[in-house]
């Protein structure tokens, strides 16, 4: 694998329900994330690590890359690995730092090499069981890949606990008398909405935060199949009510990664369906950037917004539904 990533060979088609997935190590156990959040390999050099006083055990300090310098996570540390029978010289010979770019923040994770990239469907991703996502995993799924079991690394999951900064925050707009909140707040609750997130996590946290700015008339499902499956449903059931105009929601909201149906072909279904093409959908994702607002456009977005920006989304939404 190059110190550089090239993308321009490997990026997919929008909407297509497939994942370009870069397969590295942790001693020998094999680990992925999305390459869209990746972007370069450069080898582990000491020299160029910054250590900071007082820091979390995983943070190893701060990186130089090209004159700057960007937080490094150690992923062995962090993801509490058992140290592997491997001598320090090899394992300093082979360690690499992956510079990955999500939720608008750069940052390093050191490990152990990487192998090459996969080109996936995100139907054959095995998500991670609701009991153990009670224990807030740093795991989405796993992949089956010539017989070995590929984890998918939550980074933005790690990021946070080491920075609570880059958890999902509301800060509710200043308004200038005292009843302009609670008649926004009633306006809001007028519509509904669906939400598409495979993180329970983040999906719970969503809800919370945009009920308690007044959308409280929200459904959510796990993956984008099941998303379009009951858009499906209340499509049918307007028709039968004589209703094909009002399908029975105002906006959808959706993450990009998922599995089953990722948030990109679901987009793309809807905009290709004419009785709900009509119909709004934001993608909420902590892969948004130029690249990926491009493939947004493709697949008919009306909206982007990067995680965890969720105090603009409630302002994005209000802009579509309160007209």
């Amino acid at each position: 694998m190059s110190a550089a990533v090239e993308k321009q060979g490997i990026l997919l088609e929008s909407g297509t329900n497939e994942i370009e997935l870069i397969e590295f190590y942790l001693g020998s156990q094999s680990f992925g994330i999305n390459v869209h959040k990746l972007r370069e390999i450069i080898p582990y050099d000491e020299s160029k690590t910054t250590v900071l006083p007082e820091s979390p055990p995983s943070m190893v300090g701060t990186f130089l890359v090209r004159g700057t310098t960007i937080p490094l996570i150690d992923l062995n540390v962090h993801l509490n690995r058992a140290p592997e029978p491997v001598s320090a010289e090899r394992r300093a010979d082979r360690q690499v730092v992956m510079v990955c770019e999500f939720n608008r923040c750069v940052n390093g994770f050191l490990v152990d090499g990487v192998n090459q990239i996969h080109r996936m469907s995100w139907k054959d991703l095995q998500p991670i069981s609701s009991v153990i996502g009670a224990y807030k995993p740093r795991f989405t799924g796993s992949f089956n890949i010539d017989g070995r079991e590929i984890l998918i690394v939550d980074l933005e999951h790690i990021v946070a606990e080491l920075d609570p900064d880059a958890a999902l925050s509301y800060r509710p707009t200043q308004t200038n008398t005292a009843t302009e909140e609670p008649s926004l707040k009633d306006r809001r609750g007028q519509h509904r909405l669906l939400l598409a997130e495979d993180s329970a996590i983040i999906r719970d946290t969503i809800i919370r935060i945009l009920s308690s700015a007044g959308y409280t008339g929200i459904s959510s499902f796990v993956d984008g199949e099941a998303c379009y499956e009951a858009i499906q449903g209340l499509k049918q059931q307007a028709r039968v009510e004589g209703r094909p105009r009002e399908i029975g929601f105002d906006l959808l909201i959706s993450d990009i990664e998922m599995p089953k149906m990722d948030g990109l072909t679901l987009c793309r279904r809807l905009k290709e369906d004419p009785a709900l093409k009509g119909i709004p959908v934001i993608m909420f994702s902590s892969l948004i950037t130029e690249q990926m607002a491009h493939h947004c456009d493709q697949v008919g977005a009306d909206g982007y917004m990067s995680k965890p920006q969720i105090t603009e989304l409630v302002r994005m939404i209000d802009r579509f539904v309160l007209k």
